[in-house]
């Protein structure tokens, strides 16, 4: 929590402005364009907020909620728009009567569907989901991320979907990186990273996640404590961002900052001393 994610899922679609570094899409820059140069741009890369209850206007009603993007890109007639809202519903899951109801008539869950038939108005290509299901009871959460494994499938969307739970890390995701402090510190494939994390703090992370061990699979991670608080991120460590609470920290750790580089097929971390070698299995540190 407050490394990061959420700001960088709101750079992505440029709600933030980045202070440094770009963000390209489609193979264009559009870390510099204007509001009305982003208007297009915007058809295809959406945000679904974390907070359903704060991301709904309470005095609309939910119909206009979702037309309101219709509008402004010229969908169409009144009539047009409203068939488009009503389709909308209908595919998050929503009934066609609910499309004038206001959200304080509707559970958590049903308002993040509104919130996800809004995203969705405008056929896009990219959905940022910026923890979409931590407001949520788990009973509904269940439910959520079953809507967009449905919604991925069916409109062959893409996800950068923000996360701090892991089990639901693991069950969405194709390809994970992990932020500390600010930064990116590991980045791979779902399964080898959670096999064989290579990031210090990526094994303190998973270590922290409750496990069943049913004497199938690799054996649970051995829970490790970490020490001491997060630093001010504002004032940041020198050297890695994560050597004062890091078990295997040397002294290069405190002066030089690691680079983000590949250390197996597909993977690439932050580290002086990678828990994981070229070759994807396990590294002794000495």
């Amino acid at each position: 929590s407050g490394c990061g994610k959420s700001t960088l899922g709101r750079c992505l679609v440029r709600l933030t402005d980045l202070t440094s570094g770009t963000v390209e899409f489609g193979g264009r820059d559009i870390t510099t364009l204007s509001r009305r140069q982003l208007r297009p741009v915007r058809r295809d890369v959406q945000l679904v907020f974390q907070d359903p209850y704060a991301s709904l206007n309470p005095r609309r009603r939910v119909g206009d909620i979702v037309a309101e993007p219709l509008h402004l890109h010229s969908y169409g007639d009144s009539a047009a728009v409203r068939r488009r809202v009503v389709q909308l519903f209908d595919i998050v899951g929503l009934a066609s009567d609910h499309v004038d109801r206001y959200p304080h008539e509707f559970s958590g869950g049903q308002r993040q569907r509104v919130g996800i038939a809004r995203a969705l108005a405008m056929n896009p290509s990219l959905l940022v989901a910026d923890e979409p299901v931590s407001a949520l009871d788990v009973s509904i959460q269940a439910q959520v991320l079953n809507l967009f494994a449905d919604l991925q499938d069916e409109l062959g969307l893409t996800y950068v979907f923000i996360a701090h739970d892991l089990g639901v890390v693991r069950h969405v995701s194709d390809r994970i990186a992990v932020m500390y402090l600010g930064e990116i510190v590991e980045v791979g494939d779902v399964d080898p990273l959670y096999d064989a994390p290579a990031h210090p703090y990526t094994e303190a992370l998973l270590s922290a996640s409750p496990e069943i061990d049913d004497g199938t699979g690799p054996p649970p991670l051995e829970r490790i404590v970490l020490t001491g608080d997060v630093p001010n991120p504002v004032a940041k460590p020198t050297g890695c961002p994560f050597h004062p609470r890091c078990n295997y920290a040397k002294d290069v750790c405190r002066t030089d900052r690691p680079a983000l580089v590949q250390v197996a097929p597909s993977r690439f971390t932050a580290c002086h001393f990678p828990l994981v070698t070229a070759t994807g299995g396990n590294a002794a540190i000495q």
